[in-house]
């Protein structure tokens, strides 16, 4: 990784449906070896994918929870058991493994706190495995950076 390539991921991480030749003229390239470029860090697996980034409020979704979860057990099946449960519900944007006082840590979206309160009674109370469940809610999100940012600087 140099400096062209964390060019591209830049650019990229920014908009993800800009030309090659705006890519290549931000890293100084040709367009063809941008391209070459572009598929070797496909290829790598630095670019695991192409996205877009969702306005949740512009499309209902008005609530954020994080959700921190204790499990009775860490017994690998029982981890996995969870995961495939977690896996099926709609509105978890994010499942992460943490390490701490708690097992998980959930990202969730919701359009109102109705919402959110169906889903907690129909999904995430039934998870199994599941001993605590506490709900924190986002009142404001204070800085959103692409992925590409956040690792080489903006």
């Amino acid at each position: 990784m140099d400096r062209i390539d964390r060019t591209i991921l830049k650019t990229l991480a920014q908009d993800a449906r800009a030309p090659v030749s705006r890519i290549a003229e931000a890293a100084g390239l040709s367009q063809s070896a941008c391209t070459r470029r572009i598929q070797g860090l496909e290829a790598s697996g630095r670019i695991a994918g192409y996205g877009a980034r969702l306005g949740h409020k512009k499309l209902g979704f008005h609530v954020t929870a994080l959700v921190d979860i204790t499990l009775s057990t860490q017994v690998e099946e029982d981890l996995a058991r969870f995961e495939r449960a977690v896996a099926e519900i709609d509105g978890i944007v994010e499942c992460a493994l943490i390490s701490g006082a708690h097992d998980y840590r959930l990202k969730i979206v919701a359009k109102d706190l109705d919402d959110y309160e169906r889903l907690h009674r129909e999904h995430l109370g039934r998870l199994p495995g599941v001993t605590t469940i506490s709900s924190s809610f986002v009142l404001r999100s204070v800085a959103t950076r692409t992925e590409a940012d956040a690792l080489f600087g903006a």
